[in-house]
């Protein structure tokens, strides 16, 4: 990527004032992240959710000195990045309206085959009881070849990502920090292993620091990047829960592991099952058999497409981005396909009238 573009994505990303969704809205708007830089802060306030505060923080020249700042850091140490419109670019996560539109990683990730991706998470504080069964059910997927995904903190996390890297499966990291550091520090000893069964992701940059609020934003990215999270242990309040509750706001299949009712660091895992908002899980089996994962081992014959559905010039132009790329976003389709978010509508509504689409929650879209 050219440093002009890159420069433009790093300000935009330290606009404070601007989140990752009014970050795309800008984008698209303006046809690309260098143009929001070049277009009129007048012509820009006009978009819905920018207002004079937002456009002050856009254009403050203390974000391009970090900018650059941080683009050194990059270069010097060949930081590896992928953009949210890149290619590379998880899949799951591309499909989240407030995923990052920038992730630095490092080590060896490889998550073009994404269908079996999940999310584990839970307590610090873990017992020997959600041990034993993290460990036994990392086991029991490992024929499966899934890619596991947690946070790197104490408890749940860390243990996952041993278990994972103990049957030779690929982890995932996700930090709450730039990679000047690692929290928390005991876990230094496991870095190299992690970059060398998969590696690390993190939104934040080389120089900031674990805070308690980005914990929270790091949460989004673990529960967006997988098909799937799992809770193994949680109080009734707690960062895995809160992970649970993303999860669920993106449409995504939610499992936990009962325990007893009167164990503290099972209360949060009984009440998202009593709830309704997670699926108990006792075993490998329930995962396998929910996500249809023995169904994919199997050959398979392929669904006969409908034929001879005559499209438009711009329907066709639609219907080839979204076969090659998958579920997608209303905002993304606008962006790539270059269709004004008016036009597209109809478009995308004659598609479905034609049985080849289908509308999904969050104003997005997939090729039947």
């Amino acid at each position: 990527m050219k440093d002009n573009k890159l420069i433009a994505i790093l300000r935009l990303q330290r606009s404070r004032a601007i989140g990752d969704v009014l970050a795309k809205k800008l984008i698209v708007a303006t046809g690309g992240v260098e143009n929001v830089f070049e277009e009129k802060p007048a012509i820009l306030e006009k978009i819905n959710g920018v207002g004079s505060y937002a456009i002050g923080h856009l254009f403050d020249k203390k974000n391009i000195l970090q900018a650059e700042n941080e683009l050194n850091y990059i270069r010097k140490n060949d930081l590896k990045y992928t953009y949210f419109l890149d290619e590379d670019f998880p899949r799951h996560l591309h499909n989240c309206i407030d995923s990052p539109i920038l992730l630095f990683k490092d080590g060896n990730i490889s998550i073009e085959n994404d269908s079996k991706i999940i999310s584990i998470v839970g307590t610090r504080n873990m017992s020997s009881y959600g041990r034993h069964f993290c460990e036994e059910l990392i086991k029991d997927l490992a024929p499966h070849n899934p890619i596991i995904v947690s946070g790197f903190a104490y408890g749940v996390d860390i243990c996952a990502h041993k278990a994972a890297m103990k049957h030779n499966l690929q982890t995932i990291a996700v930090l709450a920090h730039g990679f000047e550091q690692i929290y928390p520090k005991v876990h230094k000893k496991y870095i190299h292993d992690v970059q060398k069964n998969g590696g690390f992701f993190t939104e934040f940059w080389s120089d900031e620091p674990p805070l308690r609020e980005n914990f929270l934003r790091r949460n989004r990215i673990v529960a967006g990047i997988s098909k799937a999270t799992v809770i193994i242990e949680s109080a009734e309040k707690g960062g895995s829960l809160v992970t649970a509750d993303i999860a669920n706001s993106y449409d995504k299949d939610i499992f936990a592991l009962p325990g007893r009712a009167t164990d503290v660091f099972s209360r949060g895992c009984n009440s998202l099952i009593k709830n309704n908002k997670a699926t108990l899980l006792t075993s490998a089996q329930d995962i396998i058999k929910m996500l249809n994962w023995d169904v994919q081992n199997k050959q398979t014959k392929p669904v006969q497409k409908q034929l001879f559905v005559e499209f438009t010039e711009t329907e066709q132009k639609i219907y080839d981005f979204l076969h090659q790329k998958g579920k997608q976003l209303l905002d993304i389709i606008a962006l790539e396909c270059n269709i004004p978010i008016v036009q597209l509508s109809s478009v995308l509504l004659q598609l479905e009238l034609k049985g080849v689409l289908q509308p999904l929650p969050g104003k997005m879209f997939e090729i039947i």
